[in-house]
């Protein structure tokens, strides 16, 4: 393998590009575990045939992305979202004096149905295809703020129920990586000033008419596959979306 990327440079390629490439496939093909620590530096230079700079250069860039994380005298781990600064990197919704808390969650609707020409071009499948539309209500302080609506490939979620979803036992993006084996590592979102309508009058207890701001995420997992369309709407009352990350 090290003559294979040796050869990848002598052709123009960055080196350290192709080793993180290699190790994005590892992840991807489950060989490393949300949560687990990567083999020794050791172990992954005669694995690559590469010197250990580039090994190095190679993950500072994944752990830069949060695909990653150092922990100092035991090593360097798969990042999982269990961890509290993974949920904020996700969760963008503050107080209006800045304040971050945990949302409790309420799951309002599920249904299995088919992809919307629109949430098929969001996910990188064909129209028709057939997928999952949950619905869920986020509160903080007591008071609900945001609903999410959220569609996934029934391809990705095989065995996705709405029992599953109420009885999951953290973050939603955490079920994802327990349940399914599906870590998602980076969200593109678009926002865009809203009015409210009758579902969120009653889901957020907003006047009808009243402004809002939609955050459409699109969610991607490694080598870029789509996992996820998610549409928000948040009631800026009293909160905030913060652009910039904890």
């Amino acid at each position: 393998m090290g003559a294979e990327f040796e050869a990848g440079a002598a052709i123009g390629g960055v080196l350290y590009k192709d080793v993180k490439r290699a190790i994005l496939a590892a992840l991807a093909a489950g060989e490393w575990k949300p949560g687990e620590a990567i083999p020794a530096e050791r172990k992954l230079v005669e694995r690559f045939g590469v010197s250990i700079g580039t090994l190095r250069k190679a993950i500072d860039e994944l752990v830069a992305e949060n695909i990653m994380i150092r922990h100092q005298g035991r090593g360097t781990f798969v990042a999982t979202h269990r961890q509290e600064d993974h949920f904020f990197r996700f969760f963008r919704v503050v107080h209006e004096d800045g304040h971050r808390a945990f949302p409790s969650v309420r799951l309002a609707r599920f249904r299995r149905g088919k992809a919307s020409k629109e949430e098929a071009l969001a996910l990188g499948i064909a129209p028709g295809d057939r997928v999952f539309h949950f619905v869920n209500v986020l509160s903080l302080d007591g008071r609900p703020v945001m609903t999410d609506a959220i569609t996934v490939p029934e391809a990705l979620f095989d065995g996705l129920t709405e029992t599953l979803l109420r009885e999951r036992p953290n973050t939603l993006y955490n079920f994802y990586q327990d349940a399914f084996g599906i870590n998602v590592i980076r969200t593109e979102e678009r926002l865009r000033a809203v009015l409210a309508d009758e579902d969120d009058h009653r889901l957020l207890e907003v006047p009808v008419g009243g402004p809002l701001l939609q955050i459409t995420r699109i969610a991607s997992s490694y080598h870029e596959r789509r996992v996820e369309r998610r549409v928000s709407r948040l009631d800026t009352t009293a909160h905030e979306f913060a652009i910039s990350q904890p």
